[in-house]
């Protein structure tokens, strides 16, 4: 197999897939290297391929998460709050896609989440805490957006509802620096 066909492959392998592909596990089932994967999925973002790199693997990108309603909130807490945050959503049945901060130097920084369950809750949770890196939110005081999608705008109130019970919501002028 060349590498128009390895991408090929990659690309077909994406759009078929309702769960992430790990650059690794394409490499063992291709028979190259980690890296030669992530180059090619390189190119094919360059190429315009709706590819995404999630905590759990590749996606590839469907409008609003092929899932339903997108929405924006706005919430505050520190890295013990992040389980609580995201069962909140999950758990009434709705997803989250990203994170995104405002950083005074860079400006926007975004990364993809693709959470919608417990278990994706517990598995980011658990590869951010063996990682020993700093979640996003740190970068700001704790104030983030999150994208999620809903299947409706009842399930979207009560996450709304859910994060304010939680303090999570964020709803006010964060504090002077």
């Amino acid at each position: 197999m060349d590498s128009a066909q390895r991408r090929e492959t990659i690309r077909r392998a994406l759009q078929e897939s309702s769960a992430p592909v790990s650059a690794g596990a394409f490499a063992r089932k291709l028979g190259v290297s980690r890296q030669i994967i992530v180059g090619d999925v390189a190119l094919l973002r360059a190429a315009g391929a709706p590819i995404s790199a999630t905590p759990r693997g590749y996606v590839m990108q469907e409008e609003n998460g092929g899932r339903g309603l997108t929405r924006t909130i706005a919430c505050c807490h520190g890295r013990e709050g992040i389980a609580k945050e995201m069962y909140a959503v999950v758990d009434n049945g709705c997803g989250v896609l990203d994170v995104t901060v405002e950083h005074a130097v860079y400006g926007q920084i975004s990364g993809q989440l693709h959470v919608f369950s417990r278990y994706d809750v517990d598995d980011f949770v658990k590869k951010l805490a063996k990682s020993a890196s700093l979640p996003l939110c740190n970068l700001t005081g704790g104030v983030h957006l999150h994208t999620i999608v809903c299947p409706d705008e009842e399930a979207y109130r009560r996450v709304l509802q859910r994060l304010k019970e939680e303090g999570i919501l964020f709803e006010k002028d964060p504090p002077e620096e």
